[in-house]
């Protein structure tokens, strides 16, 4: 039997039992009803809810105190053992499609394409290989709504391979959202091709397990939360940031819904699971995201030299340095950046020849905002950053598992780091006893 991980990142399924009562989501409403939602347990230190986190966990069977990677894009530096590499070292065959931060080791895989911030090698054609490009520098640089002429030919040349003729409208209809200014229709294309992607390549090599990984409900609820009709709280949105009426939780939910069915229906046999990871909660407080619109330019500006500059997802971006002692010099230089009332800008992780830099300044910034640089007064921070979002979401450490292969108590709780073991018995084989650990339940 062929076993497929959906991993629908962050999603809360609260949220999707109110819009199931509202008679909303007929797909998730069924396989509720039939196999009930299991709750999954991982770190519950808020410092350390981070999803390239918890998948590394569900990934390789251990918990962030024995995987010990804390950053987007870091598993490519470990040796770990992952989900694809086990089973296909016990004969089977695996694929994947954007797991976040996984390494692709494995031999000959079925396919394997990485999330947009992990620099590991794409297994696939060499369309698909120009295809995964235009989507990783559509994604990082969304923050500046920039992409380039060949990454748009590839992103249309991609979609008019892999995408079902069925749902040409709907790219249509996405795309059309999009330029009305609702964003978050863009993340809805990305997973809409990135689900066609999977079932195409599913159907055409059959492997024994293969995964799909979602972010834009992640995304979408870290941005919009406050506009779900299934949010109820004192928080809500300024109508130049959204209309009142739009739900844009709800479009997502309801894209899971149909790629769900969709899988179903492509792949009848097999068995389906489908996993969080963890989920989010409203947030609490008004908080602005930001993102540097060039950060090599700002950089240079402020006196910090590097070798390169990566930006990750949202706010984040990795410094790389020649040596530690450039590192160093980098971070003694970020860390001086601070707002008039000495707060400072950036949270900087050095991991000795390159930093992990988050921008977290979370109030506005107006045109003539002031920040000081190791004492020296700069103007006109405005002009160098991008508007990312006002945060809704916050991180939580329980996640969800619903899986048709089993009947799961509503509130029955297992650590996340079960998850590897789970499939490889759903697959007839199994997982390595060193590597099955246990977790503490969160708090």
């Amino acid at each position: 039997m062929t076993v497929l991980l959906l991993a629908l990142n962050e999603v809360n399924f609260d949220h999707v039992r109110t819009y199931v009562s509202m008679g909303k989501l007929p797909v998730l409403r069924q396989l509720l009803e039939n196999h009930g939602l299991a709750e999954t347990t991982s770190e519950s230190r808020y410092e350390e809810l981070e999803p390239w986190i918890q998948w590394v966990t569900a990934q390789t069977g251990k918990p962030l105190a024995e995987h010990g990677i804390f950053r987007l894009g870091d598993i490519v530096h470990h040796d770990i053992p992952q989900i694809w590499e086990t089973l296909e070292a016990q004969g089977l065959t695996v694929g994947a499609i954007s797991p976040m931060n996984a390494s692709n080791r494995c031999r000959a895989a079925a396919f394997f394409v990485p999330d947009p911030w992990t620099p590991t090698p794409v297994t696939g054609s060499w369309l698909m290989k120009k295809f995964y490009g235009a989507v990783a520098q559509a994604v990082n640089e969304n923050a500046r709504s920039r992409i380039t002429a060949s990454s748009a030919v590839w992103l249309l040349a991609g979609i008019a391979a892999y995408a079902r003729p069925t749902n040409y409208g709907r790219y249509l209809s996405l795309a059309a959202s999009a330029l009305r200014r609702r964003a978050w229709a863009k993340a809805l294309i990305l997973d809409q091709v990135l689900a066609d992607v999977f079932v195409t390549f599913g159907k055409r090599r059959k492997p024994d397990f293969a995964s799909l990984f979602l972010n834009a409900g992640a995304h979408i609820q870290h941005h919009y939360m406050f506009n779900s009709t299934a949010y109820v709280g004192p928080q809500s949105n300024p109508e130049w940031y959204i209309a009142a009426d739009s739900d844009p939780v709800l479009e997502v939910y309801q894209l899971y819904d149909q790629i769900v069915g969709r899988i179903r229906d492509a792949f009848p046999e097999a068995r389906l699971m489908l996993a969080t990871g963890l989920h989010q909660d409203p947030h609490p407080e008004a908080t602005i995201y930001w993102r540097l619109k060039d950060h090599a330019a700002f950089l240079k500006r402020i006196g910090v030299a590097c070798e390169r500059i990566k930006p990750l997802m949202s706010r984040d971006f990795v410094v790389d340095c020649s040596n530690a002692e450039q590192a160093a010099a980098a971070e003694r230089r970020l860390v001086s950046v601070r707002a008039a009332d000495g707060t400072p800008l950036f949270e900087i992780d050095n991991r000795g020849s390159d930093l992990f830099v988050m921008l977290t300044w979370p109030h506005d910034i107006e045109q003539d905002f002031e920040f000081d640089v190791d004492g020296d007064r700069h103007v006109g921070l405005r002009d160098d950053v991008a508007f990312v979002a006002i945060k809704n979401g916050r991180h939580n450490g329980i996640g969800y598992l619903l899986d048709t292969g089993a009947t799961l108590a509503d509130g029955e709780r297992m650590p996340l780091s079960e998850l590897p073991d789970r499939v490889a018995r759903a697959c007839g084989v199994s997982w390595p006893a060193d590597r099955v650990e246990t977790l503490a339940p969160a708090a």
